[in-house]
């Protein structure tokens, strides 16, 4: 009999889930609204219900639903799957994994969903099975994952892979979400980015950025790439120092770890070639001449199939070892 996964990414906003085979194929995906009344107590029963009805819709007789994997915003002790808090999700004290085998039934495994996303990505994404990897998302915030030998990090108590809260700018940096300061999440991410290209375009009147800010009171991760490659000398300013963060970061963590492939994701990653040019120009850099004959960069391909993607193959690793 075949088996089937489904795999869950719980976002603030959005819960995406998926029934994906045993080799990685999505067979239906969906998403609901994320119901954060009473601290998210209802969401375990919503993913159960949809699991259920979608179920009924999709079941074939020779094929049989072997696990759950979900990925979320927040930090689990892994063992359990007890999540002390959630944020923007609203669990607190929230023993995740034991009340979702409760209702499903099934065998539940989580992760933080920047883990989930590294997976799929390795998986069936642009890291093309390897084995030593390093994932990073550029979204609103900067979000990471580290696979090593084939294994996710997670680290003494979960918190491996923070990669978006390295410090890049030791003194005076910008304030974080985190409580500390100068965060690479501050200027690599989209908020970041957008940050900088305000400092830069209020300082040239001239610029493409400063008529964009004019004219809209903001600015974004996309109006910067389009300016840059209009070649506005303000937005190019403002890439090479995005660009040169990323690329120092990550040539520390080369160093340290020797992956096969980096996989840069999330919103900021549209932005494709231009992006990953610039990165690889700074790291090539700082990075080991060994690391950087043994790297390559890849654009992530799964978009926000990442996760639920991920988490199919996290269930599906948990049942063989069992």
């Amino acid at each position: 009999m075949k088996e089937w996964y489904v795999g869950i990414d719980v976002g603030g906003t959005t819960i995406k889930m998926a029934f994906v085979t045993a080799t990685g194929d999505i067979v239906t995906k969906w998403e609901i609204p994320t119901n954060k009344q009473d601290e998210g107590k209802y969401i375990t029963r919503d993913i159960a219900n949809e699991i259920a009805q979608k179920w009924q819709k999709h079941k074939q007789q020779d094929v049989r639903l072997a696990g759950l994997g979900l990925g979320a915003p927040c930090f689990f002790e892994m063992e359990t799957g007890f999540v002390h808090q959630a944020v923007n999700i609203g669990w607190r004290n929230f023993p995740l994994k034991d009340e979702l085998e409760q209702k499903t039934g099934f065998p539940v495994v989580v992760d933080n969903d920047a883990n989930m996303a590294a997976l799929g990505e390795m998986w069936r994404g642009a890291g093309e099975g390897a084995a030593n990897l390093l994932c990073v998302t550029l979204g609103t915030g900067v979000g990471g994952g580290i696979i090593s030998n084939g294994r996710i990090l997670h680290g003494v108590n979960g918190m491996a892979g923070e990669i978006g809260h390295l410090t890049a700018v030791a003194e005076g940096g910008a304030p974080c979400n985190c409580g500390k300061t100068g965060c690479l999440e501050t200027i690599a991410s989209a908020t970041g980015i957008a940050r900088l290209a305000v400092e830069q375009a209020t300082a040239a009147p001239d610029s493409v950025l400063h008529r964009h800010l004019q004219r809209n009171g903001v600015l974004t991760a996309k109006e910067v790439f389009e300016a840059y490659a209009e070649a506005d000398e303000t937005a190019e300013k403002v890439v090479k120092e995005v660009g040169f963060h990323l690329g120092l970061a990550l040539a520390n963590l080369a160093n340290a770890l020797n992956p096969e492939i980096i996989v840069i994701g999330g919103g900021v990653s549209r932005a494709g070639e231009p992006l990953l040019a610039v990165i690889e120009h700074y790291f090539s850099r700082y990075a080991l001449q060994r690391v950087k004959e043994g790297v390559r960069f890849k654009i992530a391909t799964l978009g926000n199939d990442a996760g639920v993607i991920g988490g199919a193959w996290l269930a599906s690793e948990s049942r063989q070892q069992i």
